[in-house]
C-alpha cells in the first residue's frame, strides 16, 4: 500500500484504496461570516476578502452592565459569531455575565465549548457535575482575579454569594458554543415533553411537573 501525506487518513478496503484528506489548520487568514448568504454549511459562509472591513472584527458593549432584573438575577452578554462576524472559523468567543446579589447563572451546558471564567468584581460559587455514573459535584468559591474552567459539555452553574453585584468574563472554545439551560429545556420545550415521562424521570407526582411546566 502506497503511503501519502501524513495529513491524509488511509482506509484499505477489500476492493481498493480509499483516501480521506483532513486539514485541521486554517487555510486562509480569516473567514468573516456573511450573514446575507442563504448557503447552508457547518458554520457560516465567508465574505469575500475584498469586502471585509475593520468593523467585522470589532464589538463594543462589554463595559455596559447587563440588566439582572429577572428571576435568575443574572444577565449574559454574548460576543459570539452572531455579534462579531470576524470570529467565524476561529474557534473562540466570550461573554460578560452580571449577577445581582444572590443571583445565579442556572445549571446549563455548552455542547460545543469548554469555558474558562474569571471574576472581575465580587465572589462566586461555581461548580460543575461530572457525567454518569459518578455525577460528582466539583465546586468552590472564587474571588476577584480567580479563574475557573468548566469542561466541554458538562452541566455547570455560578451563584453570587455576596450582597453586592458581581461581574465575570468568560472565554469559550467555539465561535458558536451553544447553550442548553437545563430547566428551560426540560420543562419549557415546545411542544412540551409528556408530563408522565418527566414525573417518572424525576420521581415526583405529575402535578409537580405540571406546575414547573407553567413556569417555563
Amino acid at each position: 500500500m502506497k503511503l501519502i501525506s501524513s495529513r491524509n487518513a488511509l482506509l484499505h478496503l477489500s476492493f481498493g484504496l480509499l483516501a480521506f484528506a483532513f486539514e485541521p489548520s486554517p487555510l486562509q487568514d480569516f473567514c468573516v461570516a456573511d450573514s446575507t448568504s442563504s448557503a447552508r454549511v457547518n458554520g457560516l459562509v465567508c465574505k469575500h476578502p475584498a469586502s471585509v472591513v475593520a468593523d467585522d472584527f470589532f464589538f463594543s458593549g462589554l463595559h455596559v452592565p447587563g440588566n439582572t432584573s429577572n428571576p435568575n438575577g443574572s444577565r449574559v452578554t454574548p460576543v459570539t459569531v452572531a455579534q462579531l462576524p470576524g470570529l467565524n472559523s476561529l474557534g473562540i468567543s466570550m461573554v460578560r455575565v452580571d449577577y445581582a446579589p444572590w443571583g445565579i447563572n442556572p445549571p446549563h451546558t455548552h455542547p460545543r465549548a469548554t469555558e474558562i471564567l474569571t471574576v472581575i468584581e465580587g465572589s462566586l460559587q461555581v461548580g460543575f457535575v461530572t457525567s454518569n455514573p459518578d455525577n460528582n459535584l466539583i465546586t468552590r468559591t472564587i474571588e476577584k482575579g480567580d479563574v475557573f474552567v468548566f469542561p466541554m459539555g458538562l452541566i455547570h452553574f455560578q451563584r453570587n454569594v455576596g450582597s453586592g453585584n458581581v461581574v465575570a468574563i468568560a472565554a469559550l472554545s467555539s465561535q458558536n458554543p451553544g447553550v442548553i439551560t437545563i430547566a428551560n429545556t426540560v420543562f419549557g420545550s415546545n411542544p412540551s415533553v409528556n408530563g408522565d415521562v418527566l414525573a417518572k424521570a424525576f420521581q415526583v407526582d405529575k402535578s409537580v411537573v405540571d406546575q414547573l411546566q407553567t413556569k417555563f
